[in-house]
């Protein structure tokens, strides 16, 4: 790898130019990124070459770091031996051909089949209307450093906590496993399984394995939700690895390997009775996670923002919603309403105004999911904070009126 052709040395010069020098390693994605900024062929030198590949979906790449020689390959597993059926010969060669575009075909649907068939990659779309706030910044540099490190971020709902992961993942063209974790979900639905494809038994992987040989990101989302099974993670957690016993494989985790959990609360069951479902996780499962960010709504500055990008032009209707917001979620917290209104609420609002042009619409279809006590307290509170707002009940109708009007059925 000490000397380099021209075309080569154009796609070195071009990862540098795109802020990647200092590195010894790209990913798949980073390889991909580069590539659209400059609009280079991709470099297939590089991803042929047994010598660069140093797990999957990595590639050593010293040049950037200024030397010349290959980092040492990390001890991860190479890929499960596919496991046929009892009565399928697996050693001839057509079947064994057959057997092998299984797995391949099962980890393809994998990726496609988490981004509803529509990309081959898990790096996230990037959203137009995303206001950049609050821990971004620091989750930023950490999945920036490449470092294997567990990340808990806690808040209530609708405050932005899963998109700013995956807003920070779009940015950096990191992959981003997202696993909407339940009570069922258990070990075979994390780390892996048997599968019956194409008349064959084969091993697939699961998200939580994938990512790790991928050095992608994986985010467990509402983890607060998940039964004991969770508890398969603890070698993962600890960067360690996890040992798959059905296949009696260990995998370690590629370079770049990060966690990332969110959930409504932290771990130690709901006393609000608000998030239905959620449990107490093990203290030993919530102890490796070394970070904890605690996020909040945003401010009422940043809201107008978002409201902004949302679409809304009438910038006196948003300062309204995000004053009225604010006032609800003091009293929430007080404990004066049982409910409270959250940044995707008023993002729903706004979205409303925009279909029907009328504020009490707007408001009404959106508050109508809280019971009528709530609905009403802040339909009521909306008018004192809007003066403009004209509430006014409808007239209800006379009982001469409605005996005149009786159906004859």
């Amino acid at each position: 790898m000490t000397n380099l052709k021209p075309k080569q040395q154009e796609f070195i010069d071009a990862a540098i130019a795109e802020g990647y020098g200092g590195r010894n390693d790209l990913t798949r994605a980073e390889v991909n990124s580069i590539c659209d900024a400059t609009g280079l062929v991709y470099p297939r030198w590089l991803a042929k070459n047994p010598e660069r590949r140093i797990g999957r979906g990595l590639y050593t790449v010293p040049e950037l770091n200024g030397n010349s020689v290959a980092t040492p390959k990390p001890k991860i597993a190479d890929a499960p031996a596919p496991v046929a059926e009892e009565n399928v010969d697996t050693q001839t060669g057509p079947i064994q051909g057959a057997v092998e575009q299984s797995v391949a075909d099962a980890t393809a649907s994998l990726v496609l089949g988490m981004t509803g068939g529509e990309r081959e990659t898990l790096v996230p779309q990037t959203f137009a209307g995303y206001v950049k706030w609050g821990h971004y910044k620091d989750i930023k540099k950490i999945i920036q450093s490449r470092k294997c490190v567990n990340i808990f971020v806690t808040g209530l709902s609708g405050n932005g906590k899963t998109l700013m992961v995956e807003q920070v993942c779009a940015e950096l063209k990191r992959e981003c496993f997202r696993v909407n974790l339940t009570r069922q979900t258990d070990e075979d639905d994390l780390l892996g399984g048997f599968r019956l494809i194409n008349g064959n038994t084969v091993w697939c992987d699961g998200p939580v394995t994938t990512a790790m040989k991928q050095g992608a990101v994986l985010l467990l989302d509402e983890v607060d939700l998940a039964g004991p099974s969770i508890m398969c993670l603890q070698s993962v957690l600890e960067g360690k690895g996890v040992f798959l016993k059905k296949i009696g494989q260990w995998v370690q985790p590629a370079p770049g390997f990060t966690i990332l959990a969110t959930a409504n609360t932290k771990g130690r069951g709901d006393d609000t009775g608000k998030f239905s479902g959620t449990g107490i996780l093990n203290e030993a499962f919530l102890e490796r996670f070394p970070f904890t960010m605690e996020q909040p709504y945003a401010t009422r500055a940043t809201e107008r923002k978002i409201l902004a990008k949302a679409g809304c032009e009438d910038k006196d209707f948003a300062d309204n919603l995000t004053k009225w917001a604010e006032v609800i979620r003091k009293t929430f917290y007080e404990g004066g309403v049982d409910d409270v209104i959250s940044t995707r609420r008023l993002v729903n609002i706004v979205e409303a105004f925009d279909i029907f042009g009328e504020k009490k619409k707007a408001l009404e279809i959106c508050l109508s999911r809280f019971c009528d006590e709530s609905k009403d307290t802040f339909m009521k509170l909306y008018t004192k904070v809007d003066e403009e707002a004209n509430f006014v009940p409808e007239p209800e109708t006379s009982e001469s009126s409605v005996e005149g009007n009786k159906c004859p059925f």
